[in-house]
This record gives C-alpha cells, sequence and structure tokens, in this order.
C-alpha cells in the first residue's frame, strides 16, 4: 500500500510531468492565463492521463508484448490517446459550451501533449502493474493540474503589478514557471 501512495506523490510533486520533466510546456504555457481554464484543461488531462494509462497497460500486457509487437507501442498508445481526448472534447461541447470555447486550440492539443505519452511510455519502461500505471497516470495528471492551477494564479496577480516593460508579458511568466519548477525540486527531498 505505501508502494502505491509513493507513486502517487512521486509523480504528482517530485517528478513533475510540468516542473521536473518539462513535459507538456505547451499548454501548460498557453492555458494558464485564467485559473477556470486551467482547472478544466487540468479535469480533462487527468481524465485523459488516468483512462490512458490503464488502456495502455492493458494493450501493452495482453496485445503489444506477448506478440512481439514492442515497437508499435508508442502509434498504438497515440491513438488510443487520440480516441480519449475526442471523447473529452465532444463531452466539453455538449455541455459545457463556455469552458469549451475558453479551452480552445488547447484541449485537441492534449492529443500531442507529450506529457500524457510520455506517461505511459514511462510506465512501461518502469514496468507497472495495471494498477501502478493507473496511480503514476492519476498522480501525473493531479500533478499538471497543481502546476498549471498554480501558474494561473501567479499569472492574475502578475498582471495587476506594475512591471518593467522587458518583464511584461511572456518574461515574467517564464520566470514564474522557472520559480515554481525551483520550488518543486524541494520535493526531491521526499523520495526514499
Amino acid at each position: 500500500m505505501s508502494n502505491l501512495i509513493l507513486i502517487i506523490i512521486g509523480s504528482a510533486l517530485i517528478n513533475n510531468v510540468v516542473l521536473n520533466q518539462f513535459l507538456g510546456i505547451c499548454s501548460f504555457l498557453g492555458v494558464s492565463k485564467q485559473i477556470k481554464a486551467s482547472a478544466s484543461l487540468g479535469g480533462a488531462v487527468i481524465f485523459v492521463i488516468t483512462i490512458a494509462s490503464a488502456v495502455a497497460n492493458l494493450l501493452y500486457t495482453f496485445l503489444l508484448a506477448p506478440y512481439g509487437l514492442d515497437y508499435m507501442k508508442t502509434i498504438v498508445f497515440i491513438l488510443v490517446i487520440a480516441a480519449l481526448v475526442q471523447i473529452v472534447e465532444m463531452f466539453l461541447k455538449k455541455t459545457s459550451p463556455g469552458i469549451y470555447k475558453s479551452l480552445g486550440i488547447f484541449l485537441p492539443l492534449i492529443t500531442t501533449n507529450c506529457a500524457v505519452l510520455g506517461v505511459a511510455l514511462t510506465n512501461v519502461q518502469n514496468e507497472y502493474n495495471f494498477i501502478e500505471s493507473v496511480l503514476a497516470g492519476f498522480g501525473t495528471a493531479v500533478g499538471f493540474t497543481l502546476a498549471i492551477v498554480l501558474l494561473a494564479s501567479i499569472r492574475t496577480r502578475i498582471v495587476e503589478k506594475d512591471l518593467p516593460a522587458p518583464f511584461r508579458g511572456a518574461p515574467i511568466v517564464l520566470i514564474a514557471a522557472a520559480l515554481m519548477s525551483i520550488a518543486f525540486m524541494g520535493f526531491s527531498q521526499l523520495s526514499l
């Protein structure tokens, strides 16, 4: 049981997909202008990464590995992710048009978000079983959501401040993200 908790904490905080592994930076920087849009994208990412981790593990364990098709894992995982993103996109378009519109192009970009594919491939590389894969995916997605919501809340405060011209816009956002990354490095002391 403690191993499973460590997988979740390690995935969310210690090996944060955005702030430690630097995967998924495009949507992290692009959507983090508003807290509501960031939280919505985070929810979509939690759904997609968790389900993709489960499906990828099943496909790898029962289809790809036994038949010697390991070399196809990247293509198969991308197809699984694309299908899941389409489901999320259709759901949001139907139930929450405002959120769907605020996410804009970044919702379909979850398909090409390297964080989602990175989790599935890392789970295979770490030889996680089904439960470990799902928990690692969930922990990673929670870490992504935590990071993007934190950056969004920082960005809403930065906009209100009087900054020197060279720091306005993208430079101050990158500085804030870098400082967040340094702060998350403190969690590395939690690893056993």
